[in-house]
């Protein structure tokens, strides 16, 4: 029997945070316009979700398990974004200091090299 890795064993955390989460009403969210209506809910809108229902009170313990679980996930969505959007700006001609400024970075050099880390964990994300 193949034992499964690491990378798979975290997977399958992430799967079962996600049906939990959507068994617990995060299956009725409203779908953004621009995602196909079959689309699963996004991490973040799942951790959102459970922080709702912690807020509201109605949160369970394994609601708060199923959001930190989805924490890793969340984050990782959040830096594609923030790559597809500076890639979005400099396609636009958006100079590296006008990109700073909006991210409340610095200088363009810390723009660019805040660029190039999240763009390497998505390569290596991506190619794991």
């Amino acid at each position: 029997m193949k034992v499964p890795s690491p990378d798979q064993e975290r997977a399958a955390r992430e799967d079962e945070a996600r049906r939990h989460l959507a068994d617990a009403g995060a299956a009725d969210l409203p779908r953004a316009p621009w995602l196909h209506r079959s689309q699963p809910p996004s991490s973040v809108d799942l951790v959102r979700y459970a922080v709702w229902r912690g807020q509201s009170g109605t949160a369970t313990a394994d609601d708060v398990a199923a959001a930190l679980t989805l924490l890793a996930a969340a984050r990782a969505e959040v830096e594609q974004l923030e790559t597809a959007t500076v890639f979005l700006a400099r396609a636009d001609g958006m100079s590296w200091s006008r990109i700073a400024r909006a991210s409340g970075l610095g200088s363009a050099q810390a723009a660019l090299q805040r660029f190039d880390r999240i763009a390497a964990r998505a390569e290596s994300r991506r190619d794991a």
